[in-house]
């Protein structure tokens, strides 16, 4: 292969797949790539944001972690995009549920995600701009999810740029607007792959609900996930 350019983010030292998984956490990339990928290759390690390519059921695929928040996984998408070529960019994540029906390790298809970020101003749209997730995509993972008996829901979903929020009524006033969960990243991820005319989609493990208070451990968002994963392994096939 011959040398890619480097970027201040990713220098890669393998091949990127024109579709690559993003799990926030880079060792939830780790598990996905010794779990799941025939002869993966780790092609990045700038800043322990580790990123992986292999081939699953015969179908080259990358993964690679994302970070925490709108400006990390806007940041990666943007390079993977514009200087590495990726053409299908799924977010894999957790989040929090915002309503009774949707329990702690179902699964959440982002059709939409709402935000509390200044991240789409840069654009200057003379209007509100509604980050949507490639239907196609949705359609795909939504069929598998019912065929697999895994229990989805697919909605409009918050991306907030706070995690603990001075305003108590936060989270019951999206919920009000019918907002199924709660994570950080989906809008941006959405908004930089409308902006390059590429695909993008949010799939999430509910790792806890802010309804009920039920909640995950740490070592179960990194290793338990694996619906979500099966889900989301097969677009690059798409």
């Amino acid at each position: 292969m011959s040398k890619m350019k480097a970027t201040p983010h990713i220098n890669p030292q393998g091949p990127i797949a024109k579709t690559i998984l993003l799990p926030g956490d880079p060792l939830r990339a780790k598990f996905i790539a010794e779990t799941y990928l025939e002869d993966a290759q780790q092609f990045n390690s700038v800043r322990n944001m580790l990123g992986f390519t292999g081939y699953y059921q015969g179908t080259q695929v990358s993964v690679m972690g994302s970070g925490m928040g709108i400006p990390s996984i806007s940041l990666y998408a943007w390079e993977l995009i514009h200087v590495y070529g990726c053409e299908k960019l799924i977010r894999i994540g957790t989040c929090g549920s915002l309503q009774p029906e949707v329990n702690v390790f179902d699964v959440v298809i982002a059709q939409a995600a709402c935000s509390n970020s200044n991240f789409i101003n840069q654009y200057n749209l003379p209007g509100t701009y509604a980050p949507i997730g490639s239907f196609r995509l949705i359609e795909a993972v939504r069929e598998r999810a019912k065929a697999n008996g895994v229990t989805s829901h697919v909605g409009n979903i918050l991306s907030s740029d706070t995690f603990y929020n001075a305003d108590p009524s936060f989270n019951d006033r999206w919920a009000k607007m019918g907002i199924i969960a709660v994570e950080m990243e989906t809008a941006g991820l959405y908004a930089t792959a409308a902006d390059a005319g590429v695909e993008a989609l949010g799939i999430f493990t509910v790792s806890d609900s802010l309804v009920t208070g039920e909640v995950t451990t740490a070592e179960q968002r990194q290793t338990a996930f694996t619906d979500m994963m099966e889900l989301a392994l097969p677009l690059a096939q798409i």
